[in-house]
């Protein structure tokens, strides 16, 4: 066994968050209370949202937003193939119906020029008027993922989803602080910030920021907000967030059958200090980064991520794609091998057209996918996170030279 193990991520958490941990915990206010309400509105300002929903997860938010959107049963809705179950799933307890979309080959992000392909498909505009099954239908939400932290072009997705009269619901749990601009002169923007959007983010234990457990719905729509905050406790009518306070009521008002998916002022104790330390976490990630590409950019046997000039990266994932025709091994074999010798890896995912339960309710096929299909059986997410020491980052470097040198064809 090597002396050295690297794990794929630590949490950095430093006495602030703890202290304040501590101070909520004497304070007597567990549940959703004040700390909560300091998280929404600092957040909301760091991305320049008017409105944010704190709840206990990225999936939860993405669920709150779909459901205020109003997405019916039978309605299609865009969602990159390349992505975590969470972002289908959540369409799939409206009963809506995802259209699986192809992954550009550089971004992995959604590739909107088969989004288009996809929403001519389902839309009847074809053809071939269906969805592998599915009659022609209504297609109502585009939900791109920022793969990694990779943000995609802002612009061109909000002409995509104007031209076609979508909604955006964004999932973004591995964006923030992560941010794109048009050009080298323009402003960075963190998120889609028109009034037909939600953009939904995750705190994760190991996301780029986190709460343990825990997400963010922000949006410039009041009125989706309105309806976000009021199903994310029970659909109780917002003067019951405050029955518990020293001039609160009682009394409430069930309004709709919400969920139970309010954040505890426990968990947003540990966010609004992980909020202060976001950028300065990410440009510990973005120097790791720059380490591994410097040290790694020779090896003929691995790809590296794409660095372009108008995104800002978060750097939640360091993903490397293996050039399998120039190894004697395979990807999971790699990895393998990586963990024995002490380096924690993992694999950024695989595509939803490849699950059982995609294939089998919606006959979705590899060669509809053929980029997806492709890129995941040689992905390798290497470790990266705040706080690693300078002998990990260099043991990672190490493994991988060692294993790229042994198994090179």
């Amino acid at each position: 066994m090597p002396k050295l193990h690297v794990p794929f991520f630590r949490p950095s958490l430093k006495d602030d968050e703890i202290n304040e941990v501590v101070a909520t915990l004497r304070s007597g206010w567990l549940t959703s209370g004040p700390k909560v309400q300091r998280f929404e509105k600092e957040f909301a300002s760091a991305v320049g949202a008017t409105n944010a929903v704190a709840v206990n997860s990225a999936t939860a938010a993405l669920h709150l937003a779909v459901e205020a959107l109003g997405l019916l049963p039978g309605q299609g809705v865009l969602v990159p193939t390349m992505t975590f179950a969470a972002t289908a799933e959540v369409l799939r307890y409206q009963g809506g119906v995802p259209i699986l979309v192809d992954c550009d080959p550089i971004t992995l992000n959604m590739d909107l020029k088969d989004a288009a392909r996809k929403l001519r498909r389902a839309k009847g505009r074809s053809p071939k008027s269906e969805v592998r099954g599915q009659k022609a239908m209504k297609v109502v939400v585009i939900m791109p993922v920022n793969v990694g932290g990779v943000m995609m072009d802002l612009d061109r997705l909000k002409r995509f989803a104007k031209e076609n009269g979508l909604w955006i619901v964004e999932d973004a749990a591995h964006a923030f602080p992560a941010s794109w601009r048009k050009t080298k002169t323009a402003s960075w923007h963190h998120r889609s910030n028109g009034s037909k959007s939600v953009t939904c983010y995750s705190f994760y234990a190991n996301k780029p920021i986190t709460t343990g457990e825990g997400g963010m719905a922000v949006t410039n729509n009041a009125k989706l907000a309105h309806r976000m905050k009021l199903m994310s406790l029970h659909g109780l009518s917002r003067d019951a967030w405050g029955r518990y306070a020293e001039n609160g009521s009682w009394d409430y008002k069930i309004v709709a059958p919400g969920f139970k998916y309010n954040l505890t002022d426990i968990a947003a104790a540990i966010g609004v200090h992980q909020l202060n330390r976001a950028e300065a976490m990410r440009r510990q990630r973005q120097l790791i980064a720059k380490r591994y590409i410097l040290a790694l950019s020779d090896l003929n046997q691995i790809a590296l991520p794409a660095l372009e000039g108008n995104r800002k990266l978060s750097w939640h994932l360091f993903p490397i794609r293996l050039r399998l025709n120039r190894l004697k091994i395979n990807r999971d074999e790699f990895i393998d091998e990586m963990k024995r010798g002490g380096v924690g890896c993992s694999v950024h995912w695989r595509p939803l057209h490849l699950h059982p339960y995609y294939k089998k309710t919606f006959g979705y096929h590899a060669r509809d996918f053929p980029i997806a299909t492709t890129e995941w059986k040689r992905l390798v997410s290497l470790p990266i996170f705040p706080g690693m020491h300078h002998e990990e980052i260099q043991h990672v470097i190490n493994t991988v030279k060692r294993m790229c040198a042994r198994y090179a064809r």
